[in-house]
């Protein structure tokens, strides 16, 4: 069962016949495949016939790793993520990239040691001796290539599945055990023989088994986004007419030669020098367009109050430089319908891309040309099924893996927000994280006043007595002198009515959980936390009564990184705990305040204070937002930067003038030490050229 889906329901449902063309499709270019490059061909392949960046010779036809990863669609995809799956590829740099065991080597030298593992691959599998496999080192550097290789040659022995992390989710799905640490072809073996023993799937081909795990069971998280299809929208009829979203940095080449986005942002530096660092958040989003895979969401725009259609990702991202301008090019099939002005404007819409909340777009998506609605302004569709935000996800996946979870950052990075958000997740209220501030504070002031959520603030004073057990006075009592009474504590209550209700979820959220001392606090229930010891009875050390903590508890803290480190908690604490870290997001303040860009401003303070201080130190988005939304006047700007800003890098910077300059530049009075004041009117001009100037220029 899985998002209340059960796969048996789900396989009677599907319509097999619709996979007919894309079968017949996948068919011709697995022959594609064979004919181009014979498996009797493969020991003397060539490397120019290989590799990825360069120049195949004339007549030859796209190279090996071209014709799997982009011509092959139909056989399953190998997108996304950097050309790095190859093992080796020629870098746009001049210099080859190779994967770990071939550092160092000669390009023909590593070739012939990569060609010779895939040879042997192919001689094993051939011979039914698939543990083989599991001996060729080289070949686990490419995880997706390799298996969609022996899938495409041995087609009766491997499904057309080959994300590491997709295998194992479907492996979970039917019931076998994922194990981590193996080679995904034998994942994809094991997946292969769970779906033989499952009688729905009798008589299924693997590209039915494929298409149908991905339709309704997609392991993805999928984030929706905002992509302006030019400067005010100048490039939409091409986009509309021809079925693609496609985006500007031409300079920078192929995005898919890319392994990292510090590795970009490097080249975003070099082509767009700026004062204080090239844009990390930019490259993050690049390669995320990269990345989109076929079925994501997204939304194209004119302008901030405009959404020209809404379309579904049809394709692999392509490199076009044959093109005049926009070389950056996903194929989109588009929907006209959902065009609409809205009625207010949405400010974070102003560069190129932005994050789209789901139950936004769910809005977008309930308009139509005939409504009467008033778009961008109702509730979403009822019986809509709720998509759960990223961030809420990961905190619900390592708590389903862990138990327990402490999400760690600097102050403002919303970690209490994102606490109570997986709560209500976790209450069956997940319907109200798209909504407005005070729909979601009604709703977690609701939930906390329930029988299934605590929270609780740590501090130096907070003990065992109050967490588990302990003698208190007992404030009922009527004779003379003090009378102490055995209490449980909050941990101790919620586990009992846990343990009355094993087929629900309770939680307790710890804000704060460092500012306590942890050892003194859960005493021997430190060790009941892990999953494995759930209902393992122990003896309390007070009152000497037998508890357990049940498997249905979960617990969540918060961490400020600025005032302790994870290193500096108890090592058994650490071992007990998924560590998250939620850091500073550009994207919850994306809009402008006159000449500035307040995420362009927020990324590049925190890009100095990083430099300068350490990443704990950085400042979260929450300090230039206002009611949930992005600061937007002259006077909110002020009063965040000298009220709240200013003070907590004063605090920081203690005694140190010099860093404090270090960091604000031009801000500071360089002979006293001490920050500038100014009308609010002149504040966003002064942030913009001391923190902003030479960032590429938005484009919505």
């Amino acid at each position: 069962m899985t998002n209340g889906v059960d796969v048996r329901t789900a396989a009677a449902e599907f319509d097999r016949t619709a996979v007919a063309d894309a079968e017949s499709a996948a068919e011709d270019e697995r022959k594609q495949v064979l004919s181009q490059f014979p498996l009797e061909e493969w020991a003397e392949l060539p490397l120019e016939r290989y590799a990825l960046g360069q120049t195949a010779p004339p007549g030859s036809g796209p190279t090996y790793c071209r014709l799997l990863e982009f011509l092959t669609p139909n056989l399953g995809s190998i997108r996304g993520g950097s050309a790095a799956k190859h093992i080796m590829y020629h870098h746009v740099s001049g210099e080859w990239r190779l994967a770990a065991p071939l550092r160092g080597m000669d390009p023909q030298d590593a070739w012939a040691e990569l060609r010779g593992q895939f040879v042997r691959a192919f001689d094993a599998v051939g011979a039914g001796d698939f543990d083989a496999l599991d001996d060729l080192e080289v070949l686990w550097y490419g995880p997706t290539l390799v298996t969609k290789s022996l899938a495409t040659y041995f087609p009766q022995h491997f499904l057309p599945i080959y994300a590491a992390e997709h295998l194992r989710t479907f492996v979970t799905l039917l019931g076998g055990e994922a194990q981590a640490g193996i080679p995904a072809s034998r994942t994809n073996r094991h997946l292969r023989e769970l779906v033989r023993t499952r009688e729905e799937f009798e008589g299924w081909t693997g590209q039915e088994v494929m298409r149908f795990l991905y339709k309704h069971f997609n392991p993805r998280q999928r984030t929706i986004w905002k992509i302006a299809p030019g400067e005010r929208g100048r490039l939409w009829e091409e986009c509309r007419d021809s079925g693609f979203i496609c985006v500007g940095w031409d300079e920078l080449g192929d995005l898919g030669q890319y392994q990292s986005d510090t590795e970009l942002k490097q080249a975003l530096d070099a082509h767009w020098p700026r004062s204080s660092g090239g844009s990390l958040t930019l490259a993050r989003r690049l390669l995320a367009f990269r990345d989109l895979e076929t079925g994501d969401r997204v939304v194209a725009n004119r302008g901030m109050d405009e959404v020209l259609a809404t379309g579904r990702i049809d394709g692999s991202y392509r490199y076009d430089p044959d093109r005049p301008e926009f070389h950056h090019v996903v194929p989109v099939v588009w929907d006209l319908s959902h065009a609409q002005k809205l009625s207010k404007p949405l400010r974070g819409w102003r560069s190129t891309f932005a994050k789209v909340d789901p139950s936004l777009f769910a809005r977008f998506t309930a308009h139509n040309a005939g409504s009467h609605s008033a778009p961008g302004t109702g509730q979403a569709q009822a019986g809509a099924p709720v998509a759960l935000p990223d961030d809420v996800q990961v905190v619900l996946d390592a708590l389903e893996r862990k138990g327990q979870v402490i999400l760690h950052g600097p102050p403002g990075t919303g970690k209490t927000r994102l606490a109570l958000g997986a709560a209500l997740a976790l209450d069956g209220r997940a319907d109200v994280l798209g909504t407005d501030a005070r729909q979601r504070a009604e709703a977690q002031a609701e939930m906390l006043h329930g029988d299934h959520v605590r929270m609780v603030t740590f501090h130096p004073s907070y003990g065992y007595e109050d967490f588990v057990e302990g003698f208190k006075p007992d404030l009922s009592a009527t004779g003379p002198g003090l009378a102490l009474a055995l209490t449980d504590g909050l941990f101790h209550s919620l586990c009992s009515r846990a343990a009355a209700h094993p087929d629900q979820t309770f939680l307790l959220v710890v804000d704060e959980i460092n500012r306590g001392d942890l050892p003194r606090i859960f005493g021997e229930l430190i060790t009941l936390l892990e999953l494995d010891k759930r209902n393992l009875p122990v003896a309390l050390s007070v009152s000497k009564r037998r508890f357990s903590v049940p498997p249905n508890v979960r617990v969540i803290g918060t961490m400020n990184t600025a005032d302790r480190s994870i290193s500096h908690l108890d090592a058994a604490v650490r071992r007990r705990f998924a560590f998250l870290p939620v850091g500073p997001d550009p994207d919850a303040v994306s809009g402008t305040v006159g000449p500035l860009d307040l995420a362009a401003f927020f990324e590049s303070l925190n890009t100095r204070i990083a430099r300068h201080l350490d990443a704990d130190h950085q400042i979260g988005h929450a300090y230039l937002l206002r009611d949930g939304e992005p600061i937007a006047t002259e006077e909110d700007l002020a009063a965040a930067f000298h009220h709240e800003v200013i003070p907590l890098l004063e605090d920081y910077c203690l005694g140190r003038a010099e860093l404090l300059h270090r960091i604000l530049g031009g801000l500071v009075d360089a002979e006293t030490g001490r920050p500038l004041l100014m009308p609010p009117q002149d504040l966003a001009d002064a942030l913009a050229t001391e923190f902003t100037s030479g960032v590429p220029g938005p484009d919505a």
